[in-house]
């Protein structure tokens, strides 16, 4: 699940560009260039889980010279960082060693169907962020990642500081706009 949504949210990152940096996204905290480096940040987490076994509550910055957030394409830093992110899961999968995030133990497989959910949607948010409402998160992808966000929010108290408020959906929608919803975010937003 992990290379698909990677490969989603790469398609979403294509059209981007340094003039659409400022645009809105669906977080509201963030606008596109903001919400770009928080990509590169969770890729960064992921690698450094996959690749060290551990990840570090608080990562230093990315140096711009190494596909940090500053550089002057973003969709291109993104790239190069989901490709060796890419690397490092297929090498983590095979250890089968436990990766620690805040003194927990994870397994790769919790790891990256973590980073699966967080780049599916973040893709989806992309997608918003460039006029490009015709790029829903894959049905299948959708569908298996639904599950797992749930295990993510358990009960609606864990939901802060990550996750907003649930969007009732109908229980009929497509996967995606279950799993948007579910995560916090209005499926028909921009349609």
């Amino acid at each position: 699940m992990l290379r698909h949504a990677v490969g989603y949210a790469l398609g979403t990152a294509q059209p981007v560009t340094p003039a659409l940096l400022h645009r809105p996204t669906p977080c509201t905290e963030w606008d596109l260039g903001g919400l770009m480096a928080h990509l590169d940040d969770s890729l960064a987490a992921l690698h450094e889980g996959f690749a060290q076994g551990t990840v570090a509550l608080h990562p230093p910055p990315v140096p711009e010279a190494a596909g940090g957030r500053r550089g002057p394409d973003p969709a291109a830093a993104f790239r190069r960082r989901a490709a060796r992110l890419l690397g490092a899961w297929a090498a983590a999968r095979q250890s089968r060693r436990p990766i620690v995030v805040a003194d927990a133990p994870l397994t790769a497989t919790a790891l990256a169907l973590t980073g699966a959910v967080e780049l599916a949607v973040h893709g989806w948010d992309i997608a918003r962020a460039t006029g490009r409402a015709d790029r829903a998160i894959p049905a299948p992808l959708a569908a298996r990642l639904l599950p797992v966000a749930r295990q993510l929010v358990p009960h609606e108290g864990a939901r802060r500081p990550l996750f907003a408020p649930r969007v009732p959906v109908a229980p009929n929608a497509p996967p995606g706009d279950r799993l948007l919803g579910f995560l916090g975010r209005d499926p028909a937003q921009d349609r």
